[in-house]
């Protein structure tokens, strides 16, 4: 079943289309992860999973052009039941999914509700993207955008749409910053000077607790959404 697929792509800040299922039931809370390839967004959907499934009842959809890796990944990795994990194939630049027509995703998160809800949180990783990925607000109600140190320091300076708007902004891999010769500080800087208010995270989400803060961010949207 498909819901509100009329909705066109939004820019980030503008209202959610709807929160209620045809039952009248609130549905899951949407956050999208996007960001370049090998940036670290496969291994932190994992490493949410891993800290929230205990907590929260959760799904996730992956998005790759031609294959399944981040889903197989994701099944490897046992961090959600088989069940819980759907893969989209977009077939075309992975924004396309996200953004233009999101009726793959959407097709996805609703089967996903349907068959093993009721969902909390509902993860949606894109496919590897560029620096102007976002998603549209007719798909998810928060964006995390994830880049990497590896990418270079310049990164947060360049800006673009996925650097400045998302609602989360997170610089991964801090562990790699002395053997590619990064500073750390100034990305901080940069990213504040292109983002103003909107908060950016610091983390190795390899590392024990790295996902923390980001998970703690996820918990507030949550919670956020739960009182509404």
């Amino acid at each position: 079943m498909h819901l509100d697929h009329d909705h066109p792509p939004v820019a980030p800040g503008a209202p959610v289309p709807t929160t209620r299922r045809p039952d009248g039931s609130r549905r899951a809370l949407r956050i999208g992860l996007g960001g370049p390839v090998g940036s670290g967004k496969t291994a932190t959907v994992a490493a949410l999973c891993r800290t929230l499934r205990e907590e929260l009842s959760l799904a996730v959809v992956t998005n790759d052009i031609y294959t399944r890796e981040d889903a197989d990944f994701l099944l490897r990795e046992a961090v959600l039941p088989e069940e819980r994990i759907a893969a989209v194939e977009t077939g075309a630049c992975p924004h396309t999914a996200i953004r233009d027509d999101i009726s793959a995703n959407l097709e996805a998160v609703e089967d996903l509700e349907e068959r093993v809800g009721p969902l909390d949180l509902v993860l949606v990783e894109s496919g590897g993207d560029n620096l102007t990925a976002t998603f549209s607000r007719g798909l998810v109600d928060h964006q995390i955008f994830v880049i990497d140190v590896a990418g270079g320091d310049d990164v947060p300076r360049k800006g673009g749409p996925g650097v400045t708007a998302s609602d989360l902004l997170v610089i991964n891999k801090t562990d790699l910053a002395p053997y590619v010769g990064v500073d750390l500080e100034g990305m901080a800087r940069d990213a504040g000077r292109q983002r103003g208010e909107l908060p950016t995270l610091l983390v190795a989400v390899r590392s024990p607790d790295g996902v923390r803060p980001i998970a703690a961010w996820v918990r507030e949207r949550l919670a956020a959404w739960r009182s509404a």
